[in-house]
């Protein structure tokens, strides 16, 4: 065997094709017709030893830009967030790192436990009674809530903001193709969602409307007026997306009337990472329970009274009849949730109010120092750790001579609103220190120069 990491060899495989009764592999492959199969080898490079592989992808790893040698301010989604050191040490331990979906409650009261811990965290930040077992991520599930709001009110039109993340909107419109959406969004201005199109755009045939807290652009959204405008039309849902660390200092949006509140968690111990995996979570009301998809894991007693856990009111189609299953979601995010779930019991509760109120603090100084610098910043007062400066140059220039600086910048704005060409979306999370800040604003100020 030359390669350990391709343990088949000749004999197992011979030895398989004589355990089903076929000669070759050809003979296994016939019912396929030739005209589709390749003829030739694929075109790769020739294999390596181990010790040559390992070298080349260090090689590949190392040309890669990361946060710990380089300051980062770019967020848009995924953020740079202070991560304890328990977190690897508990997701590391074999019985978690390896854990498969718990469906033997009896061998799985570890899992099942920090499941239950981790919905129950999620309920009480959002402020909704219900929470699942966790999503693949925010986007999908926002887009998971959208097909649920038009199942529940059988209604297929739904407002989406445009002030929410724009992949979350590619999301929505993949999702929504299925049962056939009528997806319309509303502009934003300045930074926030337009109400004046919302109340005109809803009507009867609304099913739902979708808006983000704080916003794609940082701003916090008036979820308060907004349910005012729903409450014109009482079956139609109001579905919000919420950064989780947000909400350890603002309102939560269960209290302003939300019936669905999705997020990611990624914001509690788990690192950037090229932009997953992640972690999504899904907050609704009791009423609709039933119909929330992945899994809810609830505590009950043994028959000796004891505390247990178990996976209870699936929806999956493997757990029901297909037709009548809400979701296809293969398999939940365990490990990440677990993640987060010692993150913010690391953090602990008054904790985590002060990392929330540390990136609001922080992220104003950087706009003060924006605004002394000649900068225009494109946001009001309500925001939380994200806001918009106006360049005079391209982005992507002063990204490329940031970097050469040791900084990883902000976000263009124009890969999604072209009419925001030389914006940048700037992220400060509790971990970005006064001289950093400083250093990062006078950066920009020379190239600004």
């Amino acid at each position: 065997m030359d390669f350990r990491y391709l343990p088949m060899t000749e004999q197992d495989k011979q030895e398989m094709l004589d355990t089903i009764g076929v000669n070759s592999t050809d003979e296994l492959f016939s019912d396929i017709p030739e005209k589709v199969r390749l003829k030739q080898p694929l075109s790769l490079k020739q294999p390596k030893s181990e010790h040559d592989l390992k070298k080349e992808l260090v090689q590949m790893a190392n040309k890669n830009y990361n946060v710990k040698e380089y300051t980062s301010f770019l967020g848009a989604g995924v953020y740079d967030h202070f991560i304890p050191s328990v977190v690897d040490h508990v997701i590391s331990r074999s019985e978690f790192y390896t854990a498969y979906t718990p469906y033997q409650p009896e061998i799985s009261q570890g899992e099942l436990q920090a499941i239950f811990e981790f919905q129950t965290m999620i309920s009480e930040l959002t402020g909704m009674p219900v929470a699942n077992s966790s999503m693949y991520d925010g986007g999908t599930s926002l887009a998971e809530a959208v097909n649920l709001s038009a199942g529940h009110t059988r209604k297929k039109k739904v407002l989406v903001s445009k002030a929410i993340h724009p992949e979350s909107q590619a999301v929505i419109e993949t999702y929504g193709r299925g049962p056939n959406l009528e997806i319309i969004y509303i502009d934003h201005v300045n930074g926030r969602t337009d109400l004046e199109q919302l109340a005109s755009e809803l009507d009867e045939d609304t099913a739902s409307v979708v808006i983000q807290y704080p916003n794609f652009f940082g701003q916090i959204e008036p979820l308060a007026e907004i349910r005012e405008i729903l409450d014109q039309q009482a079956k139609t849902m109001f579905i919000v997306s919420s950064n989780p660390l947000s909400l350890g200092y603002l309102t939560p949006p269960g209290k302003f009337g939300a019936d669905i509140v999705v997020g990611d968690t990624q914001v509690f111990g788990i690192p950037a990472q090229f932009g997953g995996p992640h972690c999504g979570y899904f907050a609704t009301t009791e009423k609709l329970m039933r119909k929330i998809p992945g899994r809810l894991v609830g505590q009950t007693t043994d028959e000796n009274g004891i505390r247990g856990f178990v996976l209870t009111l699936q929806a999956r189609e493997q757990h029901i009849r297909r037709d009548k299953a809400t979701s296809n979601i293969c398999s939940n995010q365990a490990l990440n949730a677990l993640a987060s779930s010692v993150a913010m019991s690391s953090i602990g509760k008054h904790g985590l109010k002060k990392m929330a109120e540390l990136n609001m603090q922080k992220a104003r100084y950087a706009k003060q120092k924006f605004v002394e610098a000649g900068f225009e910043v494109i946001s009001n007062s309500s925001f939380f750790n994200e806001f918009v400066v106006k360049l005079p140059v391209p982005v992507k220039a002063a990204n490329d001579k940031l970097l050469e600086k040791g900084f990883i910048g902000g976000y263009d704005l124009a890969t999604y609103y072209p009419e925001l060409e030389g914006h940048m979306l700037v992220a400060v999370t509790e971990i970005r220190t006064k001289e950093e800040i400083d250093a990062f604003v006078k950066e920009l100020g020379d190239i600004h120069e």
